[in-house]
């Protein structure tokens, strides 16, 4: 996987995780993955359906 400057270090998703529950529901994509997606949409300032293919498909960012 392509690593972008948006992502998150190893320490600071740590840091997340912490905070997150991870047994509220079923994921088909990781919280991980999803926290970098949403980085990426809000430094780069695109559009959500731009959103690389490394990460998880758009719609399941966006809702």
């Amino acid at each position: 996987m392509k690593i972008y400057p948006s992502d998150l270090t190893e320490s600071q998703w740590q840091v997340i995780e912490k905070i997150v529950d991870h047994n509220q529901r079923k994921r088909k994509y990781l919280l991980h993955e999803i926290m970098n997606a949403l980085l990426y949409i809000a430094k780069s300032g695109i559009q959500w359906r731009m959103l690389p293919k490394e990460y998880a498909p758009w719609e399941s960012v966006y809702c």
